[in-house]
């Protein structure tokens, strides 16, 4: 099966421009709703009063809705058709935003958990869709490079949103943490922590008016349909997409991944409230930046000065090489840290934490590398595949939980990032040799 954009416009072909435009819109929103967890995370285990273990809890209820809803959302794709079942997607987003009131004027862990859930079910069905629309838009060489443009856009989100948390939730309150609040009585910190939790509320109406919005953008666009059209090959011989290793791999591959990568995102603004450095909620931008920068060397030598899979196996060394790093760096501001940040007057953080921000770099081409190396030759189970590699999201569910539960239990999060040693290592067997498996 080949995938192909349907032209409904008299008979015209069209340009890749308006669906990656559209597209590149939507993966803004990924970027926004996703890594806004990152401050969430630190301000929830303040407010609900939460050990590390217990405040991951976040990244779990919201990746989990990949694993969960993954397949369920596939068989509505085929169904509703691709552009519609975005506008659904979004829909969903709405009313997953709007369970964040009820939530803010409760203070209530389990609340959030369902809101973040919802939330994650409508990025489900969005991320199965639009992935597969970027690699097979233009030739599948240059896929790695279209999805790195994506990249760019997701993170830039990513950069703005923990500055814009900090600004309109922790305005006035830079000396806000868990010791502050455990030094007032009973009733002053219940009363501070109802004042701090009504302030989530404003700027979740604000998102669920901008999906909202989207809904209509997409809904009544031009954005072209995907169409499915079957070719005999033979691929086709096969009748499962579990005898593709190449897609199964790259699954596993995509769920150490994104683990890592909502470790890096997530964890470092626990990290530095732990170690008491100053607006703690904004340090997942430090990350995101490098994100940027890894998804620029992906859309300038993509395929021109290196393949998709050389590009994956420098990702899985480098990532690798920061794992080492923030594990065993010190927890104080030395050579590191000011030869990172002292020049740029960028406030200086800890080594370790700014080992922890790389990690953004080192990682950053490792999501664009594997899903075309991952679907190629999978003919009719293209959809199945793409389905598989969206489940491997759940990386971001499990890892991070793990990495609460070592952290609380060695009593140190520094030492509790060695768990993502394994994982890049994985990435670069696949890199090396289990991207070119055809059977097992």
């Amino acid at each position: 099966m080949t995938m192909t954009v349907a032209s409904k416009v008299d008979g015209q072909s069209r340009s890749s421009v308006l669906p990656m435009t559209i597209i590149g819109v939507l993966f803004f929103i990924f970027g926004f709703v996703t890594w806004l967890n990152g401050s969430l995370i630190p301000f929830l285990k303040i407010i609900c009063e939460l050990n590390e273990f217990q405040a991951l809890f976040v990244t779990f209820a919201f990746y989990i809705a990949y694993t969960v809803m993954a397949l369920p959302m596939s068989f509505i794709l085929r169904r509703t058709g691709y552009k519609n079942g975005m506008a659904l997607g979004l829909g969903i987003m709405v009313v997953g935003s709007l369970l964040f009131i009820p939530a803010a004027q409760s203070a209530n862990y389990m609340a959030f958990l369902v809101a973040l859930f919802v939330l994650g079910t409508g990025l489900t069905i969005l991320q199965t869709a639009s992935n597969p629309y970027v690699v097979h838009i233009g030739p599948r060489e240059s896929a790695a490079m279209r999805i790195s443009i994506m990249g760019l856009i997701n993170k830039g989100a990513g950069v703005i949103v923990p500055i814009m948390f900090t600004a309109l939730v922790l305005s006035g309150l830079e000396n806000f943490n868990s010791d502050t609040l455990a030094a007032l009585s009973e009733a002053e910190r219940q009363a501070q922590i109802s004042e701090l939790s009504s302030r989530l509320v404003m700027p979740y109406v604000y998102m669920a008016g901008a999906l909202l919005f989207l809904v209509g953008l997409v809904k009544f666009s031009s954005l072209p349909e995907l169409d499915f059209e079957e070719e005999e090959t033979q691929h086709n011989k096969k009748g499962s997409i579990m005898q593709f290793p190449q897609v199964v791999l790259g699954a596993i591959a995509l769920f150490a991944y994104v683990g890592v990568e909502v470790i890096a995102g997530d964890t470092i603004g626990l990290f530095g409230e732990n170690l008491g450095v100053a607006n703690f909620a904004s340090l997942t931008s430090y990350t995101m930046v490098f994100m940027v920068f890894g998804y620029l060397i992906g859309v300038t030598c993509i395929p021109r000065f290196m393949s998709q899979q050389t590009a994956l196996l420098l990702s899985a060394v480098a990532g690798a090489l920061c794992i080492v790093g923030a594990a065993t760096a010190s927890t104080e501001s030395t050579l590191i840290a000011d030869v990172m940040w002292g020049w740029t007057g960028i406030p200086v953080i800890p080594d370790a934490v700014t080992f922890v921000a790389l990690m953004g770099l080192a990682h950053a081409l490792v999501w664009p590398a594997v899903w075309p190396l991952a679907l190629e030759g999978l003919g009719k189970f293209t959809a199945q595949g793409s389905a598989l590699l969206i489940m491997g999201i759940s990386g971001g569910a499990i890892l991070p939980l793990a990495f609460g539960k070592m952290a609380h239990y060695f009593d140190s999060t520094q030492f509790a990032y060695w768990i993502g040693l394994p994982c890049y290592l994985f990435i670069l067997f696949y890199a090396v040799k289990g991207h070119k498996m055809r059977k097992w």
